[in-house]
């Protein structure tokens, strides 16, 4: 099996976005990869009871077993290649490597009712 985000393991260990980490995102994704990491570092990767929400600049999209149902994962990326991922779901993973993701002990939907 091809590992499909080699990027990941580093940021496991050092829990932290290292310089090398940081390249190997962008390497490996680009500008989505560099918006990610943008989420990241503003705490815009939420847990929620039920689900993990990434706040975009105008939405806030779930991500659930690493897929997001936003536009750019529906239209842009070649579904069968696990490798290619939209930046909400890759922010999810560099939150949960590093251990950065805010989390609130309440339901998803609780929050969008205040939206």
């Amino acid at each position: 099996m091809v590992d499909t985000k080699p990027w990941l393991a580093p940021l496991i260990e050092e829990k932290a976005l290292t310089p090398e980490a940081v390249s190997a995102i962008l390497t490996a994704h680009g500008d989505r990869g560099r918006q990610a990491i943008e989420a990241v570092s503003e705490e815009r990767v939420k847990r929620y009871r039920d689900f993990t929400v990434v706040v975009g600049f105008s939405d806030e999209y779930v991500v659930e077993e690493g897929r997001c149902m936003c536009k750019d994962s529906s239209y842009n990326l070649d579904q069968q290649d696990p490798a290619q991922r939209c930046w909400h779901a890759i922010a999810v993973d560099i939150a949960e490597a590093i251990e950065a993701v805010d989390h609130h002990d309440m339901w998803y939907s609780e929050v969008r009712e205040f939206l």
